[in-house]
């Protein structure tokens, strides 16, 4: 128990350390970080993010965030900038390069190059004399105290610190450029919130002669057919111009066979329930699944102005599609 709690221990050092270091830097959120957020806001191209050893891995994430957020963004290698990379940058776009010591040999190596195209460049450096700080267009401080590594040698606290900083350009940056939600989802097509700010119904309603319909007059027994046939549990009923008169579905049989109604001799019109719920195209399937989830129910008709039912949605078409 007592080396079970000595790791426990440890743990939660690396923690408050990383932590203390983290609120550190809200000091530093000021005229120069202003400064290099203006400067990201003002480029007219992508945003390329470099970096070596763990600083490199840390700037990978900070070029998706920014990617993903509304900021253009992709990483290169410093190492590979060197040998061909270097042509996927243009004059309109703006550099930001993280390291620790501001020393770092490759990436001093491509500061003449980075200056000869004028590119503006932001750095995050843990020492603000550095060579790299001093290049710079701005330089964001991200220096940390100590490591969270009991050796000081492992990169820790100083990785958290430039990760953090480069979230905060991030989302100070989706902020400025009014970036929103359905933008969001545009970069994430693929992801659960993609999926429920994109999809709508349209994409999923059962269409043409897929959509349960009887006539108003039809025999229940008609409608029964109808519902077996097409497996969605509804029915719609309709007047002879194609409006939409009512529905029945898998309760409203239960209710007419409770009540013992001869399905041979009822009309539909006479078990149907009127006024269902319905929604138009283009409604997101998030909305719609809301609007089953909230009236109790596992299908809408879907209407166009002229009330003429022209699809049907069902809650596990939206289930299947992912949106929860």
């Amino acid at each position: 128990m007592h080396e079970i709690e000595k790791i426990c221990a440890l743990g939660r050092a690396v923690i408050e350390a990383e932590a203390n270091t983290i609120h550190s830097l809200i000091d530093r959120i000021d005229h120069t970080f202003a400064a290099a957020c203006q400067h990201l806001l003002l480029c007219e191209g992508k945003i390329i993010v470099m970096g070596m050893g763990k600083s490199g891995h840390i700037g990978k994430k900070i070029a998706a965030t920014f990617a993903s957020t509304g900021s253009p963004a992709f990483f290169i290698h410093p190492g590979e900038a060197k040998h061909g990379d270097f042509g996927m940058m243009t004059a309109k776009d703006a550099v930001v390069i993280l390291s620790n010591s501001g020393e770092t040999e490759e990436v001093l190596a491509i500061l003449p190059f980075i200056k000869r195209l004028g590119l503006m460049l932001i750095t995050l450096t843990g020492n603000p004399r550095s060579t790299l700080a001093r290049a710079a267009t701005v330089n964001i401080d991200v220096s940390v105290t100590k490591e969270a590594c009991p050796l000081g040698l492992a990169p820790t606290s100083s990785t958290t610190a430039a990760l953090v900083m480069g979230d905060a350009l991030a989302i100070s940056l989706l902020e400025k450029r009014g970036f929103t939600a359905e933008d969001f989802a545009k970069s994430h097509p693929g992801g659960t919130l993609g999926r429920k700010l994109l999809l709508r119904i349209d994409e999923l309603m059962h269409t043409g002669h897929a959509i349960p319909k009887v006539n108003f007059d039809a025999l229940l027994k008609t409608a029964l057919v109808e519902m077996t046939q097409k497996k969605l549990g509804i029915t719609t009923i309709v007047h002879e111009d194609n409006q939409l008169a009512g529905i029945f579905t898998d309760g409203d049989i239960r209710r007419a066979f409770d009540n013992n109604t001869d399905i041979h001799n009822t009309y539909i019109h006479q078990v149907m329930t009127k006024k269902p719920k319905v929604i138009r195209t283009g409604t997101l399937a998030a909305e719609a699944l809301h609007m089953m989830e909230t009236h109790k129910i596992t299908a809408l008709i879907v209407v166009n102005e002229e009330n003429h039912p022209i699809g049907i949605v069902h809650i596990q078409d939206i289930l299947r599609a992912g949106i929860i």
